[in-house]
């Protein structure tokens, strides 16, 4: 395993608004995606909401269903990054919906007793113009790491607007500083992570 050892992330937006409306959430997690790509790790996109993800806790919840198309790009790929924006100081509805999809994993295992997302890397990233970024990252990693995934060093990105301000993500005319610097920290980390678990994985189950 190399430092050029090619991978694949997966960024599953969950926007409210369906595509092909602007989305700030599509907007930052796409600039993790091109900061990945600096390191080898190509990207794909699903923005959530554009397909019938049904409720439940079920790797197929059936007829209809559109989580099971998603789960196959999850299990294709190296690197899972959940982007939402901020609602109410909360992760959108969307973004709640896919953790209650990815809990079915926790009983999905291999021959040896891992859960099939072990060995994977699980980001985040948050918009909004109302506060609650770092708690939405404490409950979306506290999600990826119970299902299997593991957390790198600084794993989330993420711009907060300011308090009592209408502005979105997608209206600055350049992204912060501080963001594209968070950003790159975050895809080099991943990347990294990424191919050390590739190249030893966890242990099997005894």
């Amino acid at each position: 395993m190399t430092s050029t050892t090619p991978l694949r992330a997966l960024a599953l937006t969950c926007s409210l608004k369906p595509s092909p409306a602007p989305s700030s959430t599509d907007l930052i997690a796409r600039q993790v995606l091109d900061a990945l790509a600096e390191h080898g790790v190509e990207g794909e996109l699903v923005r959530v909401v554009d397909h019938d993800v049904k409720p439940g806790v079920e790797v197929d919840m059936g007829e209809g269903d559109a989580w099971p198309a998603i789960r196959a790009k999850i299990l294709a790929s190296d690197v899972l990054l959940i982007a939402t924006p901020t609602w109410v100081g909360q992760m959108s509805s969307v973004a709640n919906r896919v953790v209650e999809r990815l809990d079915a994993e926790i009983s999905e295992t291999d021959d040896e007793g891992r859960p099939l997302t072990a060995g994977k890397v699980g980001i985040v990233a948050v918009v909004g113009n109302e506060d609650g970024a770092h708690k939405i990252c404490a409950d979306l990693f506290q999600a990826l790491d119970d299902v299997g995934f593991t957390v790198p060093s600084q794993g989330a990105t993420y711009w907060n607007g300011e308090a009592m301000h209408g502005t979105d993500y997608q209206d600055l005319d350049e992204t912060p500083e501080a963001v594209a610097t968070t950003t790159a920290t975050l895809a080099r980390n991943t990347a990294h992570l990424a191919r050390l678990l590739k190249a030893a994985p966890y242990p099997p189950a005894p």
